[in-house]
């Protein structure tokens, strides 16, 4: 058999990154409307130990996504538990009776992709499977307010008087290293941005990558299944063009500067004043994400809510059973040392 059968046999994987909120698991759900019959396989890992994403998207309604085709690790990061959650998942996925078409990898929003796509040069998946490619979510609006980055004028300035200061950002650090591994950039949520705004910001991202890299931009993370699949770039076999801050650390990556924890939720009386006071405690506090279900008094439906920053977006998603708690929970994710008694206390409150 010729290498590039061997390829073709090779069941490929799509890793799909990108900074907590920028959309990746709503850009997966339109994946799994549009798939048209393939067999897709969704393995997501999310920081925080409620979860959120997977029970997002077995709530998607769309026809042939069946529960068995949506794991979740949330034992850790992927990039730090490979060999002790990643492997075993995918191999398991390969041995099924129908394995899937195609795999897609859902990251969590904190993750460094390198090391994942290290991990594909394990023996018992490296002869079946391959990476197709590294597609990163940019939330475009919170680049365009400098959420992940210092400002440069300041840095330059601050360096300047004292050379020896460390200015890294370690939101900063993570946003890099998920647009160094890239083979396709979605520009996300463009509606909530100005035409020179969006402009900026694909600036921005093709001036942070040193090769060439497609930039596709995107509402809602609707982009076609067959631009994000197919796109074999057999990534686990050009790392060396995919540069990482940790490369000089072997690799190795903690999330000492981040910390998540899980809040209850009690009914609510109004979705006006939930959503009003998450936005306050956001701004209050500085949290960077906040995800999770709410009941409200008199609805049938739980409310699923989606924080980044300051902007929540809400809708009811599904019925609740008539014998269910009427209670909720909220993962909540932000820079090390957040007041988690004084944002518990606020979320605790009707």
């Amino acid at each position: 058999m010729t290498p590039s059968a061997t390829a073709r046999a090779r069941v490929p994987v799509t890793v799909i990154t990108g900074f907590l909120g920028a959309g990746k698991t709503t850009m997966l759900r339109h994946v799994l409307a549009n798939a048209k019959g393939q067999r897709i396989a969704i393995v997501v890992n999310e920081f925080g130990t409620l979860g959120i994403d997977g029970d997002t998207l077995r709530a998607c309604g769309v026809e042939g996504c069946r529960d068995e085709d949506i794991v979740e690790l949330t034992n850790g990061c992927l990039c730090c538990t490979v060999a002790d959650d990643f492997l075993p998942t995918m191999e398991a996925l390969l041995d099924r009776e129908a394995p899937p078409d195609h795999i897609v990898i859902e990251t969590s929003g904190l993750a460094l992709p390198k090391p994942l796509l290290k991990a594909f040069g394990w023996p018992t998946i490296r002869t079946r499977m391959t990476v197709d490619g590294v597609v990163t979510v940019v939330d475009g609006p919170a680049v365009a307010a400098g959420r992940f980055a210092d400002d440069p004028d300041e840095v330059a300035r601050q360096q300047a008087a004292d050379p020896s200061l460390d200015h890294d950002n370690p939101l900063a650090e993570v946003y890099e290293d998920q647009l160094l591994s890239a083979d396709l950039v979605v520009l996300n949520k463009t509606d909530l941005m100005t035409p020179a705004q969006a402009d900026a910001v694909e600036a921005s991202i093709r001036a942070e990558i040193p090769r060439v890299v497609k930039v596709v931009r995107a509402t809602d993370g609707q982009v076609d299944p067959a631009i994000l699949l197919g796109l074999d770039a057999a990534a686990e076999d050009d790392l060396e063009a995919r540069p990482s801050h940790h490369d000089a650390e072997g690799g190795e990556h903690e999330h000492d500067d981040f910390e998540s924890f899980v809040a209850p939720i009690p009914e609510q009386d109004s979705v006006e004043g939930f959503i009003t006071r998450l936005k306050t405690l956001a701004g209050q506090h500085d949290i960077l994400r906040m995800k999770g279900y709410a009941t409200v008094r008199g609805k049938a439906m739980r409310l699923a809510v989606q924080g980044v920053g300051s902007r929540f977006r809400h809708q009811f998603d599904r019925a609740l059973s008539p014998d269910a708690p009427r209670t909720g929970s909220l993962v909540v994710i932000g820079q090390k040392g957040m007041d988690q008694s004084a944002i518990t206390a606020a979320l605790a409150q009707a």
